[in-house]
């Protein structure tokens, strides 16, 4: 086990805080738009469709968690110097070898389903120039293409245009489909709906609204940004909530579409991306072919947003693993992650490159049935994994004494891991098994 308790528990002199501004914003806009992908967007208008606004109360917590396991990530790279591998792999080996499985399992599978998120609305608004599958593999190389030849700074730039995207299409739809406000206000109570599994389908969304391994990104992106030290922790938790804050209102204004638009009809979709397709022909039929395809354009920033901070955060995350793994402790700090020299590696182009060809073979294969498992146990299983390590890294001398947990960080993440955990403990139990032997 490494031992980084003395280096972080006595650490540098506090830095004078920097007055948190709004331009200094850009990490938080990235987690948003990478966080936010075509699933969550579905998840929320299913939610709306299905209860109408009693369920309003709980996107708005799905935020609020998601906070604060964005913020415990931003603060331990803010106020150690060090990045979440660093802290992670103090904690002993069975952290290095979860990552390890994980970071390849979840990345080929997640490569498939990102570029083929991304393709489907082009085809829908292309529908003759090629097909789904050839789209994918366009989306996928287009991200690779423009990470491995940009920095941090333009990564940054075009996110934020593309949110801008996002924001506009689904506040206008919000706006376009009337909502009812007095009906939203009611559905900031806590009430569950008269429907059987109706606890577990609110913790679903709950845990669902934005974010799985991009929440652990953000500690990167803060370091890519320039910010490294405890002078920027105001700065930090400023960005934050407005990354929160940009989520929210993209998962309610999708609750207010299929409350207002499928609930009212009584209009079943589809889970999964295929459900934003249904939607567009809805909004066709309902409002014209201008709205459907204002729609889709949203679609696709929403779906390519979240392929390339995976493309750009992972990848980083995975250089800061394999720089660890060669140099040893304190090879994980943030400066390295500052200077753009993780960018400029060859771990974080190799893992571009996993994420990108690799995944091809499962556009046009289909998923193999146990990898599909080993995603789905994996997947629900970091963000416990997460919420849990950081109460450890954060309660511990292994953070300065005036940045580590406070009760109220306690309470949220102890929720939040709660909340993960039996998520998890639902994913697997769910799982085939019978049929994986």
């Amino acid at each position: 086990m490494a031992d980084i308790t003395d280096t972080t528990a006595a650490g540098p002199a506090t830095p004078a805080p920097r007055r948190s501004s709004w331009t200094y914003i850009g990490p938080g806009i990235v987690v948003a738009a990478t966080g936010v992908g075509a699933g969550d967007l579905v998840a929320t208008l299913i939610a709306g469709g299905s209860f109408g606004y009693t369920l309003l109360w709980a996107a708005v917590i799905g935020c609020l968690v998601k906070i604060s396991l964005a913020e415990a990530a931003g603060r331990w790279h803010l106020s150690t110097g060090r990045t979440l591998f660093e802290g992670w792999a103090s904690l002993g080996r069975w952290t290095t070898w979860f990552f390890a499985v994980y970071v390849v399992v979840w990345g080929y599978v997640y490569g498939a389903a990102a570029m083929s998120s991304s393709a489907l609305p082009l085809q829908a608004l292309f529908p003759d120039v090629m097909d789904l599958k050839w789209w994918g593999v366009a989306c996928g190389v287009v991200g690779l293409v423009f990470v491995w030849f940009n920095k941090y700074a333009v990564f940054e730039k075009v996110m934020t245009v593309l949110v801008g995207v996002m924001f506009v299409v689904t506040v206008y739809l919000a706006v376009r489909v009337t909502p009812h406000l007095g009906d939203a206000v009611a559905g900031l109570l806590p009430v569950l709906p008269d429907e059987k599994d109706s606890v577990l389908n609110t913790l679903g969304l709950i845990g669902g609204v934005g974010g799985t391994i991009t929440l652990a990104a953000y500690g990167y992106w803060v370091n890519a940004k320039g910010w490294t030290d405890a002078g920027w922790m105001k700065v930090m938790r400023l960005d934050n909530r407005v990354a929160y804050l940009t989520t929210g209102v993209f998962v309610i204004a999708m609750l207010f579409v299929g409350a207002e638009l499928l609930h009212s009809a009584g209009i079943a979709i589809a889970s999964g991306d295929q459900g934003l397709v249904q939607l567009s022909d809805i909004l066709e039929d309902r409002y014209g072919t201008a709205t459907a395809k204002f729609f889709l354009i949203g679609f696709f920033a929403t779906s390519f947003t979240s392929l390339i901070g995976v493309w750009h955060g992972v990848s980083l995350m995975f250089a800061d693993f394999v720089s660890r793994l060669r140099a040893g402790t304190g090879a994980a700090t943030g400066e390295k992650v500052a200077t753009g020299e993780r960018e400029r590696s060859w771990p974080f182009r190799v893992y571009l490159l996993w994420l990108t060809f690799p995944p091809v073979v499962l556009l046009f294969q289909g998923q193999p049935f146990r990898l599909v498992i080993i995603y789905g146990v994996l997947g629900a299983a970091f963000l416990p994994f997460l919420a849990l390590t950081l109460i450890w890294l954060l309660n511990t001398s292994r953070t300065p004494r005036e940045w580590r947990n406070g009760y109220l960080s306690n309470g949220m993440l102890g929720i939040a891991g709660l909340l993960f955990l039996v998520l998890c403990v639902k994913q697997i139990w769910d799982q085939p098994w019978s049929e994986f032997f």
